[in-house]
């Protein structure tokens, strides 16, 4: 597994990304839906499994599922696991904070 530095502290991680919302991350060509949620961060695939739609336009619930914008089909943030099994799950990624920053695993 590659380790790649997403946000030089997690400070900066809280300043840039809104509670509950996702946003789109590039990552040597991998498009992930990175979710800031409960002072934890989350790493799934951008692309809904179901349709293709890209996550990171989609928002969180109160259940911690992030939710696609087209057919709301909605996928657990830790798990990558789709709420009703009606489609894939999603490929997650692992966040880790040290004193040079927070990475993702890929």
């Amino acid at each position: 597994m590659e380790w790649v530095k997403i946000f030089p502290s997690q400070k900066v991680a809280d300043e840039k990304l809104q509670e509950n919302k996702p946003q789109l991350l590039i990552v040597h060509d991998i498009r992930i839906c990175l979710v800031k949620s409960k002072d934890h961060f989350f790493a799934v695939s951008d692309r809904c499994t179901h349709n293709g739609e890209s996550l990171s336009k989609g928002k969180v619930n109160a259940s911690g599922e992030v939710v696609c914008p087209w057919h709301g089909q909605m996928f657990n943030l830790k798990t990558g696991r789709e709420y009703q099994q009606r489609s894939d799950d999603l490929v997650t990624f692992p966040i880790r904070e040290d004193e040079g920053g927070l990475y993702i695993g890929l």
